[in-house]
């Protein structure tokens, strides 16, 4: 350990207590977990605050000696922005879980950055609300960590992205600063909107420590469909005809390519809503707060898909329990997946109308690499986000095949996961050097001496950038 990093700990434990800073033998194995199948190293230095003004008292010391940090939320990301890097402490935030009543008048709820998603949902719905951010990581992933990815999952299609469910945050800069709005104004055009800086920053820019987060009325009509098609132009058009026909009752859209529907058919212990054999299926979903007519026009849509041919079957849920059912459906890609060892998984976001394409070509050039390659494809068509995963025995080759794709067809590296350390080499693909070096000048405006998740998203500019 070195003499600044010796002049720190000192510092550290004249101001906290031995739970808020883990040393050595302290600090347990989980600060090294990372979802995204690399390890980490086990840091030296664990730090545990339970306050802003801890993490800015912990920050302004680490910044003194230029002390690098990865913030820790719930460690579930898959992008690699939590790994420890050799040097690096760990700055965590799971001690910080206070959630307060929500404001039903404005329908807001307040919450510190440690509070798992989950129990952000159950405030709310226990007060007659509905967050509208959801992932399958709901009950670990947390609220800070939301904020730094911009979270997506099954909802955006109706509610957007987690940026458009923050009102306010509270955020602490690297030097100690602490910048706090969180009025949960719907309108506040005072000069610079300085929390959005921080959605989807990743912890670069600042680590976020409360958030004012925006809620829904509940809805009293929640009902799915699980439907068989015959291609993804059939699922396209689907889609276009229950928005049209729909409007704001579409709350979720989500499509599952062949073979995985089938591989994962053969593992369910419950029975399979459709049979396997087509291309593609979706699953469609409404909320909606009538329940005497959502129920009846939203199989009055599926009714007329499947006349004109667009679905092949179609299954409607008929009680909570087959609409619970119908979900734990698409839940069981992730699982059948997260059990195949060393896949090639990607998050990445395609225009509708390149879609078609990028699937065919992508296929055919990781074919031409490893013709037995296994791919699987499912994901959030509303949005046009894919999770696209091989299996494969050229996986380097594989990840370049499809980012290449995804830049050639006008799309994102990532949709909803972050670049983190794992995506950064292929940033470039779809930003430009210039939106890139402005990304630069940001990091080094709030953060100069590059302590907060040093390396995620980009490298530091060069000295005299």
């Amino acid at each position: 350990m070195t003499r600044p990093v010796e002049q720190l700990l000192s510092q550290l434990h004249a101001r906290f207590d031995t739970a808020s800073v883990l040393v050595g033998d302290a600090v347990d194995p989980r600060y090294s977990d990372d979802l995204s199948g690399k390890n980490g190293v086990r840091p030296e230095l664990v730090l545990r605050p339970r306050t802003a003004a801890e993490v800015a008292e912990m920050l302004r010391l680490c910044n003194g000696i230029g002390q690098p940090l990865v913030v820790h939320g719930g460690r579930t990301g898959l992008a690699g922005a939590a790994r420890v890097e050799p040097g690096e402490a760990v700055l965590s935030l799971e001690r910080m879980t206070a959630i307060e009543t929500p404001d039903r008048e404005a329908a807001t709820i307040v919450a510190e950055a440690g509070v798992p998603l989950q129990v952000v949902q159950d405030v709310a719905d226990a007060a007659g609300l509905l967050f509208g951010v959801d992932i399958g990581a709901r009950g670990t992933a947390t609220v800070g960590g939301n904020v730094a990815t911009n979270a997506g999952g099954i909802r955006v299609l109706r509610y957007g992205m987690y940026r458009a469910q923050v009102l306010g945050l509270e955020a602490v800069l690297a030097d100690g600063s602490i910048l706090t709005s969180l009025k949960g104004l719907p309108k506040d055009n005072s000069g610079y909107d300085l929390n959005q800086l921080f959605v989807g920053s990743e912890g670069t820019l600042g680590v976020v420590t409360r958030a004012c987060l925006r809620l829904h009325p509940k809805p009293a009509t929640e009902v799915n469909a699980f439907c068989a098609l015959a291609s993804l132009e059939a699922a396209i058009a689907l889609l276009g005809l229950l928005r049209q026909r729909l409007g704001p009752l579409l709350s979720a859209y989500e499509v599952n390519f062949s073979p995985l529907y089938g591989a994962m058919v053969a593992g369910m212990q419950a029975p399979a809503p459709l049979p396997a054999g087509s291309p593609v299926y979706v699953l469609a979903e409404i909320q909606g707060t009538e329940p005497d007519r959502d129920g009846e026009r939203f199989a009055a849509v599926l009714m007329q898909a499947v006349e004109e041919g667009v679905i092949d079957d179609v299954v409607v849920s008929q009680s909570p329990r087959e609409f619970r059912a119908l979900w734990d459906v698409r839940e069981d890609a992730n699982l059948f997946l997260f059990s195949i060892e060393g896949l090639v998984g990607v998050d990445i976001s395609i225009p509708l109308a390149r879609m078609a394409v990028f699937l065919r070509d992508a296929e055919a050039a990781i074919r031409t690499v490893d013709r037995n390659a296994e791919i699987y494809v499912f994901g959030h068509l509303g949005d046009g986000n894919l999770h696209y995963q091989v299996q494969t025995s050229e996986p380097a080759l594989a990840y370049d095949i499809i980012y290449r794709g995804v830049a050639a067809a006008g799309g994102g590296v990532s949709a909803e996961h972050g670049i983190g350390l794992d995506k950064k080499k292929w940033l470039h693909l779809v930003r430009s050097e210039a939106e890139i070096a402005a990304m630069r000048r940001l990091k080094s405006a709030f953060d100069p001496n590059n302590i907060l998740n040093p390396g995620r998203i980009f490298d530091a500019a060069p000295r005299g950038f």
